[in-house]
């Protein structure tokens, strides 16, 4: 009776641990097992940082990218956290360099990093700290990003109500486009040069398409191509949408010499996102970076205020207005 009684008591505790796990597949397909809902966590990678925020999880961060301090998102992650603000929290690498030895010092619970960092990710799993790789090519990998994290840090609900509202911003849009008959050609172009463009694979491609445009070479199926002026002319977009970009504004894209006869130029239509932190396409922030666009593309149509709109969604991703 002793045995029954010990044998039960055994099933029902560890089939009790076993559904108090948390199993999640990363971008690498590298099934993660946590006991518990995270309580320290080292995120190197800002865009990832700002979904731990969305979810009201900042109290866990423990180490962040080195970007946060460095780049155009420090003043508004500053008023998100005081310990950022005075630079109080360690930043052990970032997308391109991690610092081993700090991260484990860090003693965290797991490490969300880039999925492509393989020789650091191999060597934390060694000291068995669990890792999350992250790699968001599409729409669909913003949305499992944050549904990760809800669980990762037991905000389940609140990870599904940012996923839905989302998803109903984006719906208002496609209803006031699907039925635009001549829409405009985009340019996307990159910081890097006037000729770095993203194509048909890739989130910029899903955006321009949301917002009622056509993607210039959405039929080369490529998320990151250079190409050269001859062939930028032959696209002869109707738009450039410029991302933020600290040598160049839009004004200066309109005196290039190399783009003088295309469309977009001559009736000067070159837009720029104001800053990386609010135009976050690999958020759910991209709900903001569409709704410039289409305001863009079709200010007749799309007539809100955009800083209205800004103010808006920065109050419903971070109960802040930013």
């Amino acid at each position: 009776m002793k045995k029954i009684i010990f044998v039960i008591f055994f099933l029902l505790t560890h089939v009790n641990l076993y559904a108090n796990e948390i199993r999640i597949s990363d971008f690498r397909g590298k099934e993660i097992v946590l006991k518990k809902p995270v309580e320290r966590v080292v995120c190197l990678i800002e865009s990832a940082l700002s979904g731990i925020f969305m979810l009201g999880a900042q109290d866990k961060i423990v180490g962040i990218s080195t970007n946060v301090y460095t780049g155009n998102v420090f003043n508004f992650y500053s008023l998100l956290d005081g310990r950022i603000k005075s630079k109080k929290i360690p930043a052990p690498g970032n997308w391109d360099f991690a610092n081993i030895e700090s991260i484990i010092a860090l003693k965290p619970d797991i490490v969300i990093i880039w999925s492509e960092q393989k020789d650091v990710i191999d060597i934390l799993e060694k000291h068995n700290i669990p890792v999350y790789g992250v790699f968001i090519r599409k729409i669909d990998d913003v949305y499992k990003e944050i549904i990760d994290f809800g669980k990762i840090f037991g905000k389940e609900k609140k990870a599904e109500g940012l996923v839905r509202f989302s998803k109903e911003e984006i719906k208002k849009i496609e209803n006031m486009t699907k039925d635009i008959k001549n829409k405009k050609r985009v340019y996307f172009m990159w910081a890097q040069s006037i000729f770095n463009t993203s194509c048909g694979d890739s989130i910029v491609n899903e955006i321009i398409e949301i917002a009622g445009g056509i993607n210039v070479c959405k039929d080369i199926y490529k998320e990151h191509i250079v190409v050269n002026a001859e062939k930028l002319r032959e696209w002869n977009p109707d738009a450039i949408i410029m991302w933020f970009n600290e040598k160049k504004d839009p004004e200066d894209i309109l005196k290039e010499p190399l783009l003088q006869g295309i469309n977009a130029i001559k009736d000067k239509k070159v837009y720029e996102y104001e800053n990386i932190f609010h135009y976050d396409m690999w958020t759910l922030k991209y709900v903001y970076a569409t709704r410039a666009i289409s305001h863009y593309l079709y200010p007749d149509k799309f007539t809100y205020d955009l800083k209205r709109e800004l103010k808006r969604l920065m109050k419903y991703f971070y109960n802040k207005e930013l």
